[in-house]
């Protein structure tokens, strides 16, 4: 179901909307194949899971209000999911690289020297097309770790190619997509506080 626009912003509306949205989520893999949506979720967690017995980080990213989605994530992924989670948004190292090397480059440059093989990126833009979210992936492609992705808007959005795990959002709404990626977060933190079924797999 495709929304580019919001009309009637009634609450009721905006949950009917919110409900459609979500029941449409696509997640899908690095080569593009589609994953039933439980199956996809279940492979964010293993991620997780794997990271966090081998004692890796989980980095979480985005910009303005997407920002504020890896911010709250954050905070579920190391308080309920009890994982090595971080952003990388503190304000003095951001001015520097932005000043340095470029906006486009900030999270690149960061993840260049502090990610380790088989750590996690969490990559989140609404739009899909942030050059620093892009090239952030990319450079965790290139360190070796493993790379989710959580954007909206178009179906062919950059982002959405560069993960391993590609979580999209069919709409065009800014506020309906960062919701939307909020809740699938804190779904999946929930889902280590109320016991994973895979949380002891290998």
């Amino acid at each position: 179901m495709k929304m580019d626009k919001v009309g009637d912003l009634s609450l009721a509306s905006y949950t009917d909307q919110f409900h459609a949205l979500l029941a449409c989520c696509e997640i899908t893999k690095k080569n593009g194949a589609l994953s039933e949506r439980e199956s996809g979720l279940s492979s964010v967690m293993k991620e997780l899971v794997h990271v966090r017995k081998n004692q890796g980080s989980v980095y979480v990213i985005g910009n303005g209000g997407s920002a504020g989605v890896a911010s709250h994530t954050v905070i579920d992924l190391v308080n309920v999911a009890k994982l090595r989670a971080f952003t990388l948004h503190e304000p003095s190292v951001l001015t520097c690289l932005a000043n340095d090397y470029g906006y486009e480059q900030i999270f690149s440059r960061l993840l260049s020297q502090m990610a380790k093989p088989g750590d996690v990126l969490i990559a989140i833009s609404s739009s899909g097309n942030s050059k620093n979210i892009c090239n952030a992936a990319e450079q965790m492609t290139s360190s070796g770790g493993v790379v989710i992705t959580l954007s909206g808007f178009t179906s062919d959005n950059s982002l959405r190619s560069l993960g391993d795990i590609n979580i999209w959002l069919d709409s065009k709404n800014y506020g309906l997509v960062e919701i939307g990626h909020q809740f699938i977060l804190h779904n999946v933190s929930d889902r280590f506080g109320m016991g994973y079924a895979g949380m002891e797999a290998p």
